[in-house]
């Protein structure tokens, strides 16, 4: 058994450490795609690609195929499933070697369906890998592994091109050899993952066929613990949107900073510490955490997300989304902190980590034997919330944002509460049955 506990938190740290690499690569392109493609359209008239129009069709294509991707798990089991979703990444990565306006929009597309696809299966592997004692260490150490992307990404891209409006083409071309490189080795430690259920690594999973799988998914979706958490999986959507889009623009045009551009790049970086810390904290004492329920550290990413969106209200004019502006903030003498925006920033990481372990837990716990479907759910909710607001973000102002944000936050929290304690009772009364 101990051997058999030692294979599965292995298999987890591989699940993580190839998710790092892959999405340091995917985070890095991300991070520098609008300079990117400015420097491409100065090189070449001829190239008509959009980053906004990219992002919506990978979204708009992620959220529609959530509903297929339970059916190519039942198919090809989630380690297969995951590597077919690396491809596209490597896939997507390498068309900026030769950019092409056709070349954009189809890679967009794949990398949709591979994001489907390599997340349902991630949550599957994960699930399959865990047990009810270890689901939320496990959880933990996988979202610590995976965000330690984005500290890496903002870091390359600090360093690399901080104030530099165009990038030229030799430099692309061996920024993004390198890039498709880096996602490569992470699709070959994907290659590397045990099988679950080989040699003692977890549990093997059957959801009965493709055709059985979606019918899995659209039953699923109508229960009522399901639909509760859906608005706290709309929320991190949202959520996501704002402090990976438009928490940054925000910082970037506040021009009452000294330099504005510098403070983005940091400002990332301290979203990936928070990330990390919530992470390893909730992996390193899940064992702890666990006894206690989840809705603690829920309630945690509440109250650290609404404070943070309080500062940022007093710190940031509401303007900044919209716009490049000297406007005052409520700070006296109207002088915005570029500490209140760091600490702001760390803290939309750790709250986004306390609200997502959890969601990975909960899902691995309560739809144990059904983890595909459950995932697939969670990620379908969750990009399409991210969607409608990438669609408003470029309309409307940072007062707004806010108000959204904190209804959707106290929705989802209640939500999850709610759910958490039907599943508390649940387990409390089997405790007793079995004594």
């Amino acid at each position: 058994m101990i051997f058999s506990m030692e294979r599965t938190t292995f298999s987890v740290l591989v699940l993580g450490v190839a998710f790092m690499f892959i999405f340091t690569s995917f985070q890095t392109q991300g991070n520098m795609q609008q300079v990117v493609i400015k420097s491409i359209q100065q090189d070449d008239p001829g190239f008509r690609g959009s980053g906004y129009i990219s992002l919506a069709v990978i979204y708009a294509v992620f959220a529609t195929f959530n509903w297929l991707a339970p059916s190519c798990l039942s198919f090809l089991g989630p380690k297969l499933t995951m590597i077919v979703g690396g491809v596209t990444y490597v896939i997507f990565i390498a068309s900026f070697l030769w950019p092409q306006t056709w070349l954009l929009y189809l890679s967009s597309v794949l990398i949709g369906i591979g994001a489907a696809l390599i997340w349902t299966g991630q949550g599957n592997y994960l699930t399959l890998m865990s047990e009810q004692d270890t689901i939320a260490r496990n959880s933990g150490i996988f979202w610590a592994l995976f965000q330690s992307s984005l500290l890496f990404g903002n870091i390359f891209v600090y360093y690399m091109f901080m104030g530099k409006d165009t990038i030229d083409s030799g430099t692309r071309l061996v920024v993004f050899a390198a890039l498709t490189g880096v996602a490569l080795i992470g699709l070959g430690i994907l290659l590397a993952l045990p099988k679950p259920g080989a040699g003692g690594s977890g549990r093997q999973d059957d959801m009965g066929g493709a055709l059985n799988a979606l019918k899995k998914s659209f039953e699923l979706f109508r229960t009522r613990d399901m639909l509760l958490l859906s608005v706290t999986f709309f929320y991190t959507g949202i959520e996501l949107s704002f402090f990976s889009g438009v928490y940054s623009t925000c910082v970037g045009s506040t021009l009452r900073f000294s330099d504005p551009n510098r403070l983005v790049g940091i400002s990332g970086m301290c979203i990936g510490i928070g990330e990390i810390l919530g992470g390893g904290i909730f992996g390193i004492f899940g064992s702890k955490t666990v006894k206690a329920g989840r809705d603690p550290i829920v309630l945690l990413g509440f109250l650290t997300h609404l404070f943070s969106f309080f500062l940022i209200f007093l710190n940031l004019p509401t303007m900044s989304p919209l716009e490049r502006t000297y406007d005052p903030s409520f700070f006296s003498g109207g002088q915005p902190s570029e500490s209140v925006a760091l600490l702001c920033s760390a803290m939309l990481g750790f709250g986004d980590a306390c609200f997502n372990t959890q969601i990975y837990s909960i899902l691995g716990s309560i739809y144990q034997d059904n983890s595909g479907p459950a995932f697939a759910l969670y990620k379908f909710t969750q990009s399409l919330s991210a969607a409608a607001c990438f669609f408003y973000s470029s309309v409307m102002q940072l007062y707004w944002h806010l108000a959204i944000l904190t209804v959707f936050c106290v929705m989802g929290t209640i939500s999850f509460c709610v759910v958490e304690w039907k599943a508390y009772r649940a387990l409390q009364h089997a405790v007793d049955t079995k004594s």
